[in-house]
């Protein structure tokens, strides 16, 4: 038997490869699939069956591209709330065979209407199946969010509950393989593991160990998740298919007048906060390469152009791949200069970065015209804030800055300062000049309050 983990970074999502006697299955691939036509043939297989256990939300689906390089039949769910026009209908009980592998499909609805399951069983084992790809029913440490039907809250949620206690009912030796691990705007408390078994998350997932129905919905309904816009963008494109990715992922490279005449909708710094912060080109908004899967979707529109900007060429070519995964591959462009165009003397714009004396200082002082901005989500601005501060959501500055006043000043802060950066660069291309940012924000608060 072959088997592979197949992870994409910054979306934490999980994919996988399972073979056996020649053949090969691939569970949720991702869009730029050549990944597991060369993993599996290297291993002599080939691949004859592709698994989606649901129609993703944060990333686009690679099965169409996949099943026309390889000839593979795809098998979704039933319930898509819409119809995936390249793949057949899983449902309850079908079974699939490779060799000595036999998966078996089990429907849990409830994160999505049309989620599945895959249960893998060993025939040359008979005492209960080897391990489940859970999707996002169940990870490592929590369980998928129900957020996605507004109006059927308490349904949905019951849904999940009753979809847990049937990969529960698989048996503690099962083990889980979910399609997202910590990290992904799938979930919130998942452990930073990739492996767990049934028995193990009944014993330890907080949401698991709630025994009765009724409180897990309650529970699950209290919760409060985001829904970036690029996330009906997926929905669309994992019903229709979308196209193959670009086969160069790596922008053409421009010059620094060719980037700044580009005319891109977007112009992204994606290096590092310290670096935006020190000097970037005007106009440009700070989205560090690590922070472009969660958080490019809030701000960049379908079919909208972009232009990346650099510290090196491995940088860029980081940036697109994000993009290209979710969507966005109109791009013109990328550039890497910055610190020797400063010194040639092009214009330059900065944020400057201030501590924890001067934040208390300014909230002592009741300082008229400024407003210290928490962009922390809702849930940790419930579990500790700064007294005296405001609360918009990162993410929902996208449209929010337009209730702000230009010509006030604001001091962006967060956990530590990597959502305030972004926060603040997407103010500054939108004009506001009167920035700076808590370098540590509610981490140094924290520490300086003991």
């Amino acid at each position: 038997m072959y088997f592979e983990t197949i992870k994409t970074p910054g979306l934490s999502q999980l994919s996988y490869i399972i073979g056996a006697a020649g053949q090969a299955a691939v569970i949720d691939p991702r869009r730029d699939c050549e990944i597991y036509v060369e993993k599996a043939r290297a291993e002599g297989l080939e691949i004859t069956h592709i698994f989606e256990t649901h129609r993703n939300e944060d990333l686009i689906s690679g099965s169409p591209i996949l099943s026309e390089m390889t000839g593979a039949r795809v098998y979704h769910g039933p319930n898509p709330a819409g119809e995936v026009v390249f793949a057949e209908t899983a449902r309850e009980g079908d079974c699939f065979e490779l060799g000595q592998l036999k998966i078996e499909v089990l429907e849990t609805p409830g994160h999505t209407d049309d989620h599945l399951a895959f249960v893998i069983h060993d025939i040359e084992y008979s005492e209960g199946p080897v391990g489940v790809f859970t999707g996002d029913a169940l990870f490592v440490g929590d369980v998928g969010r129900t957020d996605f039907y507004p109006e059927r809250k308490e349904e949905v949620a019951g849904l999940l509950y009753d979809s847990l206690q049937k990969i529960c009912r698989l048996g503690d030796q099962a083990i889980i393989y979910p399609a997202h691990g910590a990290g992904s705007v799938c979930g919130s408390g998942m452990a930073d593991r990739e492996f767990s078994t049934v028995g193990h998350e009944r014993r330890n997932n907080s949401r698991l160990r709630i025994s009765d129905r009724d409180e897990f919905i309650q529970a699950k309904i209290a919760e409060h998740h985001y829904q970036p816009p690029y996330f009906r963008l997926m929905e669309r494109l994992n019903l229709e298919g979308a196209d193959a990715a670009p086969r160069i992922m790596r922008p053409r490279r421009m010059g620094l007048e060719e980037i700044t005449r580009s005319g891109a909708d977007h112009l992204i710094d994606v290096r590092e906060p310290l670096g935006y912060a020190g000097g970037h080109l005007p106009g440009a908004m700070c989205l560090p390469v690590g922070m472009i899967p969660a958080f490019a979707g809030w701000f960049i529109g379908e079919g909208e152009t972009i232009a990346l900007v650099a510290s090196e060429e491995d940088q860029l070519a980081k940036a697109m791949a994000h993009l290209v995964r979710i969507g966005f591959d109109n791009i013109v462009g990328g550039y890497v200069g910055v610190v020797p165009a400063a010194a040639q003397g092009a214009a330059m714009r900065s944020v400057p970065m201030i501590g924890t004396d001067e934040v208390a200082r300014r909230l002592d002082q009741d300082t008229n015209g400024w407003t210290l901005l928490d962009v922390r989500d809702l849930e940790e601005r419930q579990q500790a804030s700064i007294d005296g501060s405001e609360h918009i959501y990162v993410g929902e500055l996208n449209t929010r800055w337009k209730e702000l006043k230009q010509d006030h000043h604001y001091t962006l802060m967060c956990a530590s300062g990597m959502r305030a950066s972004v926060a603040a660069g997407w103010l500054a291309s939108k004009g506001f000049e009167h920035l700076d940012i808590y370098l540590g924000s509610m981490g140094a608060w924290k520490n300086a309050s003991g």
